[in-house]
Formats: C-alpha cells, structure tokens, sequence
C-alpha cells in the first residue's frame, strides 16, 4: 500500500488532520487523551515533538517516521538536536520551589514576608 503524504509541510499538516478527523477523532480530544493542551499537540506543525509525533501518528495508525522522515531515524528513533535533552517531565520532587523569595534584600521582600505572617 502506498500511502501519499505530502511532503510540503503545510500539505502534510491538512493531511494529518484530515486523516485524524476521518477517523472520527479531533485534535482536542487527542490532547484530553494525552493530558495536554491544544496548542502543545498541534506545536508539531511547528516544530520536532516526538512525544506529540508518536501521539498522532498512533491514532493515524502510522509511525511517526513515515509521516515526518526528516525528524526521525531510520531505526524508529526521534532525530534530536539536542541529543541529550529527555522526553519526559521533570519530577516533582526535581522542581525547585518558588515559595520563597529569592533575593532577601530586594525592597519588596520584607513586605511580602510581612504579609505571609499576617495571613
């Protein structure tokens, strides 16, 4: 079966979307699915997100790299800019917490401390 997917950006990005909705699916109940904004899964038109690259290409029944060769390797792996950059969200217990006040000399510090005790 050959499949003909444009390989002009745009063209394939109407291609895309035509093939998601001709599956009865929407790009906003795909990102409901994933757990993430609209505009993260359609950034794919954009830019290399292989996350959001494998997302579509599963509902269209496809590997990301038939539908995007130039992003991805031949052996299925996403072809990085960043090698060394992950995939996957920074945990919880990894983010640095902004319930402080970063600078202690600022003018506003004392008043928003004073405040926190208030409260």
């Amino acid at each position: 079966m050959k499949l003909d997917i444009p390989t002009n950006p745009s063209a394939r990005w109407e291609w895309i979307k035509y093939q998601i909705r001709s599956r009865g699916l929407s790009f906003a109940e795909l990102s409901r699915r994933l757990g993430v904004e609209l505009g993260t899964l359609t950034s794919v038109k954009r830019s290399p997100y292989p996350r959001m690259e494998r997302a579509l290409a599963s509902a269209i029944g496809l590997s990301p790299a038939t539908i995007w060769p130039e992003r991805w390797n031949a052996d299925g792996t996403p072809h990085r800019q960043r090698p060394n950059r992950s995939e996957t969200r920074i945990s919880e217990q990894n983010r640095v917490s902004t319930n402080y006040c970063a600078d202690s000399n600022a003018p506003s510090s004392g008043a928003h401390r004073q405040v926190v005790t208030e409260a």
